[in-house]
């Protein structure tokens, strides 16, 4: 049997300091500091929920992040 694969981990990168930025500043430095895959969401929005290591989620309303994550 083949061993499992183990995902490479997502750029050293708190989540929680995108909090308060602009979305388009937010995606723009998400991506200079390593993220391979930046997503913004509308609050509330029906998302698929696996789990990407190198993906960072914004949930962004009037055009600010107000939540961040990894997956």
């Amino acid at each position: 049997m083949a061993p499992i694969p183990t995902p490479s981990a997502g750029p050293q990168d708190e989540p929680d300091a995108y909090v308060g930025l602009d979305a388009t500043g937010a995606e723009r430095l998400a991506r200079e500091r390593g993220w391979s895959s930046v997503r913004s969401l509308p609050p509330g929005a029906v998302i698929t929920m696996e789990y990407r290591p190198g993906r960072l989620n914004f949930e962004v309303r009037a055009g600010r992040v107000v939540r961040a994550w990894q997956g």
